[in-house]
């Protein structure tokens, strides 16, 4: 199985970036996929996840509103939609997969690599 992220960059607050996630190697349309993120220094955080058919999203609070998750099925891949982006959301996004509807870290069974998102002043 592999997840490849892409998409970071930098971008200036207030602005937006979308970041994607393509996947091998899996029944991509059978897996519950999320984006988690990683600050330096900070544990790696839930950010939103996604149902197998997309019916169902989740959102941590701190991104509510302004973010946004989709999926494209026949793509295999995975999207993180970032609007009014603040400098609190730099950090190291990850995508993550696994069989059941969960926004619990531990319980992912498969990582990308991670993107970086970088928010300036």
């Amino acid at each position: 199985v592999q997840l490849q992220a892409s998409g970071g960059g930098l971008v200036q607050a207030g602005g937006s970036l979308r970041v994607s996630c393509a996947a091998s190697g899996l029944a991509f349309d059978t897996y519950v996929l999320a984006w988690f993120r990683q600050a330096p220094g900070q544990e790696r955080e839930f950010v939103s996840a996604i149902s197998w058919s997309g019916a169902t999203t989740r959102y941590a609070d701190s991104v509510k509103g302004r973010f946004t998750i989709s999926r494209d099925n026949a793509k295999n891949t995975v999207y993180l939609q970032m609007d009014s982006l603040e400098i609190e959301d730099t950090a190291v996004y990850y995508c993550a997969a696994r069989e059941t509807f969960s926004t619990a870290r531990y319980s992912y069974d498969y990582w990308g690599q991670g993107t970086q998102v970088t928010v300036s002043s």
